[in-house]
């Protein structure tokens, strides 16, 4: 649980967690690892309702079928279906080995509830994205 509490710290949205705070979110943390060319999200499918961070590797973000950024570790996706219970607005693909955490959707609802900060710096992060 160590290592993912140190991957968690790496995502900025998480910097200012303290250390029980940390290890209770490395706990709701569910690790993928893989391989290159899969999908873990794919644009216009619920795909799983989840949060995800990469912990190690990289991945293409597309939409429409035209890559519009990259992810590596520290990077996560999903926020947006996380907060709308929508469809995917995108296609995240491995391009390199994998390592992924995952956080449920109902997981994560509850870990944001019991810690503000984190929600706040969640909401002005989707609006960033929105922008």
């Amino acid at each position: 649980m160590a290592e993912l509490a140190e991957d968690l710290k790496r995502v900025p949205l998480f910097a200012d967690l303290d250390g029980r705070q940390i290890r209770k979110l490395a706990g709701l943390c569910h690790e993928r690892t893989l391989k290159p060319g899969t999908t873990p999200v794919q644009e216009g499918t619920m795909s799983g309702v989840g949060f995800f961070v990469v912990a190690d590797g990289q991945a293409t973000v597309s939409v429409g079928g035209k890559e519009v950024g990259s992810l590596g570790p520290g990077d996560h996706f999903g926020e947006l279906a996380l907060i709308s219970e929508a469809e995917r607005t995108a296609t995240v693909t491995a391009t390199t080995d994998l390592r992924l955490l995952e956080i449920p959707f109902y997981d994560f609802r509850d870990f944001a509830h019991a810690n503000p900060d984190v929600t706040w710096k969640l909401l002005q992060h989707v609006v960033r994205l929105l922008r």
